[in-house]
Protein backbone atom coordinates (compact mmCIF):
# COMPACT_ATOMS: atom_id res chain seq x y z
CA UNK A 1 0.00 0.00 0.00
CA UNK A 2 1.58 3.48 -1.32
CA UNK A 3 1.21 6.36 1.92
CA UNK A 4 2.44 9.78 1.64
CA UNK A 5 2.95 11.63 5.49
CA UNK A 6 2.67 15.34 5.14
CA UNK A 7 6.99 16.26 4.30
CA UNK A 8 6.15 14.04 1.36
CA UNK A 9 3.21 15.52 0.45
CA UNK A 10 4.82 18.95 0.90
CA UNK A 11 7.41 17.34 -1.84
CA UNK A 12 4.79 17.33 -4.37
CA UNK A 13 2.89 20.35 -3.78
CA UNK A 14 3.75 23.91 -3.94
CA UNK A 15 0.96 24.54 -0.61
CA UNK A 16 2.68 25.19 2.96
CA UNK A 17 1.14 25.74 6.29
CA UNK A 18 -1.06 27.28 6.85
CA UNK A 19 -2.76 26.09 3.61
CA UNK A 20 -1.36 22.78 3.55
CA UNK A 21 -4.50 21.10 4.36
CA UNK A 22 -3.66 17.64 3.38
CA UNK A 23 -2.05 15.77 6.47
CA UNK A 24 -1.89 12.08 4.78
CA UNK A 25 -2.29 9.78 1.54
CA UNK A 26 -2.84 6.49 1.28
CA UNK A 27 -4.63 3.12 -0.82
CA UNK A 28 -2.84 5.44 -3.54
CA UNK A 29 -3.91 3.59 -7.23
CA UNK A 30 -1.30 5.80 -9.75
CA UNK A 31 -3.20 8.35 -11.59
CA UNK A 32 -6.71 6.46 -10.64
CA UNK A 33 -7.28 6.88 -6.83
CA UNK A 34 -6.14 7.76 -2.97
CA UNK A 35 -7.63 8.57 0.04
CA UNK A 36 -6.36 11.77 2.01
CA UNK A 37 -6.77 12.63 5.52
CA UNK A 38 -7.67 15.79 7.01
CA UNK A 39 -7.57 16.57 10.69
CA UNK A 40 -9.73 19.33 11.50
CA UNK A 41 -8.52 20.59 14.81
CA UNK A 42 -10.17 23.99 17.06
CA UNK A 43 -7.44 25.49 16.57
CA UNK A 44 -7.47 25.08 12.40
CA UNK A 45 -7.16 28.86 10.78
CA UNK A 46 -10.46 28.78 9.15
CA UNK A 47 -12.14 27.73 11.43
CA UNK A 48 -11.16 30.67 14.05
CA UNK A 49 -14.38 32.89 12.81
CA UNK A 50 -16.03 30.14 11.54
CA UNK A 51 -17.71 30.30 13.58
CA UNK A 52 -17.02 31.91 17.02
CA UNK A 53 -17.73 29.41 19.90
CA UNK A 54 -19.25 26.88 16.78
CA UNK A 55 -16.61 26.10 14.96
CA UNK A 56 -17.62 24.65 11.29
CA UNK A 57 -15.11 23.62 8.58
CA UNK A 58 -16.48 26.20 5.57
CA UNK A 59 -17.01 24.38 2.54
CA UNK A 60 -14.81 26.09 0.06
CA UNK A 61 -11.79 24.92 2.64
CA UNK A 62 -13.55 20.99 2.04
CA UNK A 63 -13.54 21.56 -1.78
CA UNK A 64 -9.81 22.90 -1.50
CA UNK A 65 -8.99 19.86 0.31
CA UNK A 66 -10.68 17.98 -2.32
CA UNK A 67 -8.23 19.50 -5.09
CA UNK A 68 -4.97 19.58 -3.05
CA UNK A 69 -5.63 15.62 -2.25
CA UNK A 70 -6.17 15.45 -6.04
CA UNK A 71 -3.37 17.51 -6.99
CA UNK A 72 -0.66 15.24 -4.82
CA UNK A 73 -2.62 11.89 -6.14
CA UNK A 74 -1.95 13.45 -9.86
CA UNK A 75 1.79 14.62 -9.34
CA UNK A 76 2.73 11.12 -7.26
CA UNK A 77 1.51 9.44 -10.27
CA UNK A 78 3.47 11.57 -12.55
CA UNK A 79 7.52 11.32 -13.28
CA UNK A 80 8.95 14.31 -11.65
CA UNK A 81 10.05 16.18 -14.27
CA UNK A 82 6.43 16.64 -15.68
CA UNK A 83 5.09 18.45 -12.58
CA UNK A 84 8.23 20.20 -11.61
CA UNK A 85 7.93 23.89 -11.47
CA UNK A 86 4.41 23.40 -12.21
CA UNK A 87 1.18 24.42 -10.28
CA UNK A 88 -1.93 22.80 -10.15
CA UNK A 89 -5.03 24.99 -10.49
CA UNK A 90 -8.84 24.72 -9.83
CA UNK A 91 -10.56 25.53 -12.75
CA UNK A 92 -14.13 24.79 -11.92
CA UNK A 93 -16.49 22.65 -9.43
CA UNK A 94 -19.53 21.24 -11.17
CA UNK A 95 -21.12 19.91 -8.57
CA UNK A 96 -20.52 20.46 -4.70
CA UNK A 97 -22.80 19.25 -1.75
CA UNK A 98 -22.38 19.65 1.81
CA UNK A 99 -24.37 16.98 3.60
CA UNK A 100 -23.43 17.56 6.84
CA UNK A 101 -21.40 20.13 9.08
CA UNK A 102 -17.66 18.95 9.41
CA UNK A 103 -16.96 20.12 13.25
CA UNK A 104 -13.42 19.85 14.98
CA UNK A 105 -11.95 17.92 16.20
CA UNK A 106 -12.42 15.14 13.74
CA UNK A 107 -10.36 13.49 10.77
CA UNK A 108 -12.21 13.97 7.67
CA UNK A 109 -11.74 11.06 5.20
CA UNK A 110 -11.13 12.28 1.65
CA UNK A 111 -11.81 9.88 -1.28
CA UNK A 112 -10.58 11.10 -4.28
CA UNK A 113 -11.23 9.54 -8.08
CA UNK A 114 -9.59 10.57 -11.62
CA UNK A 115 -12.16 10.44 -14.11
CA UNK A 116 -10.22 11.56 -17.06
CA UNK A 117 -7.70 13.64 -17.88
CA UNK A 118 -6.82 15.05 -21.74
CA UNK A 119 -3.38 16.73 -21.87
CA UNK A 120 -2.69 18.85 -18.15
CA UNK A 121 -6.54 18.71 -17.97
CA UNK A 122 -8.00 16.66 -15.18
CA UNK A 123 -11.32 16.01 -13.73
CA UNK A 124 -11.98 14.70 -10.86
CA UNK A 125 -14.54 13.17 -8.23
CA UNK A 126 -14.52 13.12 -4.46
CA UNK A 127 -16.42 12.33 -1.10
CA UNK A 128 -15.42 13.32 2.34
CA UNK A 129 -16.56 11.41 5.34
CA UNK A 130 -16.50 11.69 9.19
CA UNK A 131 -16.71 8.34 11.20
CA UNK A 132 -17.94 6.43 7.70
CA UNK A 133 -21.23 9.46 7.40
CA UNK A 134 -20.17 11.41 4.05
CA UNK A 135 -20.32 15.11 4.67
CA UNK A 136 -19.71 15.89 1.03
CA UNK A 137 -19.12 15.43 -2.30
CA UNK A 138 -17.80 16.98 -5.18
CA UNK A 139 -16.63 17.00 -9.01
CA UNK A 140 -14.22 19.53 -9.98
CA UNK A 141 -11.39 19.90 -12.95
CA UNK A 142 -8.14 21.49 -12.48
CA UNK A 143 -5.23 22.25 -15.00
CA UNK A 144 -1.41 21.99 -14.84
CA UNK A 145 0.62 25.35 -15.47
CA UNK A 146 3.90 26.37 -15.73
CA UNK A 147 4.98 28.73 -12.87
CA UNK A 148 6.04 32.11 -13.79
Amino acid sequence: MDKLNKKQIEELLPHRDPMLLIDEIYDIKKLDSATGIVNVKKDSFFVQGHFPNQPVMPGVVIVESFGQAAAALTAHGLDKSTYENKLVFLMGVEKARFRSPVIPDCKLILKIKAIRSHGRVWKYQGEAFVDNKKMADAIWSATIVDKK
